[in-house]
């Protein structure tokens, strides 16, 4: 009779369920420790200074450099600081003469105040009114212009004589039609000299109107 072949029998390795238990509270203390470590030291990792050599002072590190010096090759936009090449000069400058007040043809002259004696070596006229002197009464300029255009007329000028025989004010009586002719008329007469007329012996300031005439034929 063969002999029987024993039984094969199957082994199951089974850990108890408290030795799992441990594993898994193991395992939950060991990653807690790991985040506490690694949150302590994060910030220290970061941001570490590393020490300077031994022996080395802070002086002697390096510095930054210098920025370059103003010219052609560092920029170019012009210097703050330079100086312009011409300075703008103060030119002093006369004022201009004064206009001459213009001429007012239509004014009556002030006469100065009758009665005053003449000056010493003035010849008084016999009556009441100037008198021209003789060869101080100069001819007006006949104005080219009006010549020209062959203009010609009479001018009335009335002219107030002082004491002394000045003109003090020539004013038109009467006018020619034409402006150069009634201004030459008038500037003749401002320079004719004349005998006061006389009151009592004295000389007085009296007027006289005195006729030019401008004649373009002549």
């Amino acid at each position: 009779m063969p002999a029987s072949n024993p039984p094969e029998h199957d082994y199951v390795f089974r850990l108890p369920r408290s030795a799992l238990r441990i594993a898994g509270i193991a395992f939950g203390i060991g990653l807690v420790l790991f985040l506490i470590v690694w949150w302590a030291g994060r910030d220290q990792a970061f941001y570490k200074v590393e020490p300077t050599a031994p022996g080395k002072p802070l002086s002697e590190l390096e510095a930054l450099p210098e920025p370059l010096a103003g010219g052609d090759s560092a920029s170019d936009m012009p210097s703050a600081s330079a100086e312009p090449t011409e300075r703008p000069q103060l030119v002093e400058t006369a004022p201009p003469p004064p206009l001459p007040a213009p001429i007012d043809e239509t004014a009556q002259p002030t006469p100065p105040e009758a009665g005053v004696p003449a000056a010493a070596g003035v010849a008084l006229a016999p009556g009441d009114q100037p008198v021209p002197l003789s060869g101080q009464t100069p001819s007006p300029r006949y104005p080219s212009d009006a010549l020209r255009r062959g203009e010609s007329g009479t001018v009335l000028v009335r002219v107030e004589v002082d004491v002394n025989g000045a003109p003090a004010g020539v004013a038109l009586a009467q006018r020619s039609g034409s402006r150069d002719l009634d201004r030459a008329a008038m500037e003749a007469v401002r320079k004719w000299r004349f005998m006061p007329a006389q009151r009592d012996g004295q000389a007085i300031a009296s007027s006289l109107v005195i006729p030019i005439d401008f004649k373009a034929d002549e």
